[in-house]
């Protein structure tokens, strides 16, 4: 066999730029490197780990020059865990990346005419702003290369992440800073708790292990939920550390489990049970209350979900005598946030669950102007559909990250309402969706909204109005 190449160490390389997926990106002669856990002006050597004709990808190795928005991670697991990968990235560089990000997708993707983007929305907390964490168990530990080299004895398994490519394997989380600390006390006690009474962690390999994952959702109104997921063979231990839970943590108002044996750590389409309190909990969006269980979709930065949905219903301009279509509602959260502007709102989500949250939150908020349907939006917006609701005179759309389907764009069309409000989570696949509009239908404001601080991820509202 012909033995491989060495790739190359390169030396003194400067970084130009952020890129795709939280790295950033360096020119070498006549190919992009792209590199994760740098910035723009540091200046590192690089060691290239896969190399294609156009492009290479390296990591770090030495570093001699901080960039100008280089700042001190504060993650004890930054750069390992694989979330957050922009801390060292000062905030205000990250924002203004984000914004670049968004100019650049409905610049080069689009290719149709804009106007000029109002400045990024910033998050007010960068830290402890999400509402909802899931953990993993897994009976085996994921080493870094440092913890390998140094020949020490660790512990087989933890709680915590699954770092990026590895399904079998879990990052022990010592303290996480994405919520509020409670979720540190609360995992740390389920692994302390394991720990002494034997209780088994998955093993994603061989499908067995008693502790499989856990989640936690914690509201704006001082509520708190968690969902043990169990693959059960020890029904009673699993109760018995249940209660312990509930003795230990009086503050979870809504304390479920789930038991999974399935192959695959989703449990959507299982039966939860209620340990002790509520099946679900309530978090406050304005003068509004949203009841969420655990199965249901809320934006995970509460105070910012606020911010976006006010920036949709600014854009809607509603007067109270327009019908409102709401693609993609979830569980009405927009719907029921724009509702009393409008004359009526008709919402369609693919998830029946979804469907029957968001008229539970109609009628928890007094809300009587609202209807609602489930199944596949390009089954459910067809013509004969919007010839018995009436053509809207405002579609708001949130699709999910693959954007909207053909289909789902030919029923706009057809429907031909005044205004568009298109809320976004990925830029590039709304460029795509502006361009297929663009026949009709004109960018008149565009206002970017981040919502994952220390990430790349960024939302974009934009609005369309019919030409004339």
């Amino acid at each position: 066999m012909r033995k491989k190449k060495p790739l190359p160490l390169l030396e003194n390389i400067e970084i130009t730029a952020v890129a795709a997926e939280g790295k950033a990106l360096a020119r070498v002669d006549d190919f992009v490197v792209f590199v994760p856990y740098v910035v723009p002006g540091d200046v590192v050597d690089l060691q290239i780990t896969r190399k294609k004709h156009h492009y290479a990808e390296a990591e770090a190795v030495a570093h001699h020059k901080d960039g100008k928005g280089r700042t001190q991670p504060f993650c004890q697991h930054f750069g390992v865990c694989g979330g957050c990968k922009w801390q060292c990235l000062d905030y205000g560089e990250q924002i203004r990346w984000k914004q670049q990000q968004v100019e650049d997708a409905l610049t080069r993707i689009a290719k149709v005419e804009l106007p000029a983007i109002t400045p990024i929305l910033g998050s007010n907390k960068t830290s402890e702003y999400r509402n909802k964490l899931e953990f993993g168990f897994s009976d085996k530990r994921w080493l870094t290369r440092q913890e390998i080299a140094s020949g020490v004895e660790y512990e087989q398994g933890g709680v915590g992440f699954h770092p990026q490519g590895s399904f079998d394997k879990i990052l022990p989380i010592e303290r996480c800073h994405l919520m509020d600390d409670v979720n540190n006390r609360l995992r740390n006690f389920v692994r302390d708790y394991a720990r002494e009474h034997g209780l088994s962690l998955y093993n994603a390999r061989e499908h067995e292990g008693l502790l499989r994952g856990m989640m936690l959702r914690l509201s704006n109104t001082g509520e708190l939920m968690v969902v043990m997921q169990f693959c059960f063979g020890d029904e009673e231990a699993a109760m018995t550390l249940m209660q312990s839970i509930h003795e230990a943590f009086p503050e979870v108002s809504s304390l479920l489990w789930v038991d999974n044996q399935k192959l695959n750590d989703t449990w959507g389409d299982l039966e939860v049970h209620t340990f002790s309190g509520t099946d679900f909990i309530y978090l406050a969006m304005g003068d509004l209350r949203f009841k969420v269980g655990p199965k249901s979709f809320y934006q995970t930065n509460t105070e910012q979900a606020e911010v976006l949905y006010g920036v949709a219903r600014e854009f809607a301009a509603l007067t109270g005598s327009e019908l409102v279509y709401d693609l993609y509602t979830g569980t009405g959260t927009i719907a029921n946030f724009v509702a009393r502007g409008a004359r009526q709102v008709v919402g369609i989500e693919y998830v029946p669950e979804a469907i029957e949250d968001a008229k539970e939150n109609s009628r928890l908020n007094n809300i009587d102007n609202t209807l609602f349907y489930a199944g596949d939006m390009k089954d459910i917006l067809t013509q004969d559909f919007i010839n018995r609701h009436g053509r809207p005179d405002v579609i708001i759309t949130d699709p999910p990250r693959a954007g909207m389907h053909t289909d789902v764009v030919d029923a706009i069309l057809f429907a031909a309402p005044k205004r568009i409000v298109y809320v976004s989570c990925n830029p590039a696949t709304q460029a795509r969706d502006l361009a297929l509009l663009d026949e009709a239908y004109e960018v008149t404001r565009i206002q970017p909204v981040d919502m994952f601080p220390h990430t790349q991820h960024v939302e974009n509202v934009v609005l369309l109005e019919r030409r004339a």
